[in-house]
């Protein structure tokens, strides 16, 4: 049975590879589903949305990860549905997180001067196809 967590914290900087004081990563879960990791991971990074050095992500157990960079233009700045026009574009997939890093730091520095546009990395397990969890996350989105 897969399981998704909520992973990440409040970080030193914005290199995002050491919580800040020392700390550990928040691990929010475990949840049965992506479309409900998804929906908490939202809930969690819009309490911390002011604070630069907060990051969240997805990480499924089991399987051998891969990553990709997830994202492009929304319909408003709460990044629940995409613009008109398609879906959310999914980039990958990476083998490690800090290729992925460099792709989403590439998109994301692209894009910075529209509000509209923002990219995550999710973390999938290998031979699992990304619509899977898109439409997840579309019927979860479809359900507020």
């Amino acid at each position: 049975m897969k399981r998704f967590w909520v992973v990440g914290g409040i970080y030193a900087d914005t290199g995002f590879d050491r919580i800040t004081e020392g700390g550990r990563e928040e691990r929010i879960g475990p949840f049965s589903d992506y479309a409900a990791a998804k929906a908490a991971w939202q809930k969690r990074a819009w309490e911390t949305v002011d604070n630069a050095n907060a990051r969240f992500r997805i990480e499924e157990e089991g399987g051998e990860p891969c990553y990709w960079v997830v994202g492009g233009p929304y319909c408003d700045t709460h990044f629940n549905e995409p613009a008109a026009g398609g879906g959310e574009e999914w980039h990958g997939p990476f083998e490690d997180y800090n290729t992925a890093k460099m792709e989403w730091s590439r998109r994301a520095w692209s894009t910075v001067d529209d509000a509209m546009c923002r990219y995550r990395i999710e973390k999938l397990v290998k031979g699992e196809h990304p619509q899977t969890h898109a439409k997840a996350a579309a019927r979860a989105g479809s359900r507020r």
